[in-house]
């Protein structure tokens, strides 16, 4: 995510061969530009979002085998890597921070590399958000239509 600048692009139809940890890294990007901004729509409901560090899950083994077999020995356990999560979800330590923010190791981290051209402005993520919201009503719009017709199929 840190080297993923934000991209309108929700089909990764632009990536010129299919790479799975880039489109990884672009949806962990839209990840956090949502829990920024849902903070801001929603003050009184706490949004965050999380980075579990370099685990060894079967994910990373066959998505980055290069990398696994070269840090399998370093990379934490899965149980390390959801400790963040589970602290964000249920410790009321957590509500000390403030809400929108990015954390890894429970503590808030910067979203953005230094030299790495990711940052985005207020205007670019409240387009994201507009995108967004256009395309999650087309699957409200399918879904209503599917569940109206298994109403009628099956009274």
């Amino acid at each position: 995510m840190l080297t993923q600048a934000l991209s309108m692009d929700f089909n990764s139809e632009k990536l010129k061969k299919f790479d799975g940890t880039t489109v990884y890294a672009i949806n962990k990007r839209h990840q956090v530009i949502m829990m920024e901004e849902l903070a801001k729509e929603n003050p009184k409901v706490f949004f965050s979002s999380m980075h579990p560090g370099w685990a060894d899950t079967p994910a990373v083994r066959s998505a980055m085998p290069g990398f696994y077999a070269k840090m399998k020995n370093n990379l934490r356990s899965p149980e390390e890597g959801a400790d963040t999560a589970i602290f964000l979800a249920i410790s009321p330590s957590a509500l000390k921070f403030p809400s929108g923010k990015f954390f890894q190791d429970r503590l808030p981290v910067d979203v953005h590399l230094p030299l790495a051209w990711t940052k985005y402005t207020d205007d670019e993520a409240k387009e994201f958000m507009t995108k967004l919201d256009h395309l999650a009503q087309k699957f409200k719009d399918s879904s209503s239509v599917t569940v109206e017709k298994e109403a009628e199929e099956n009274p």
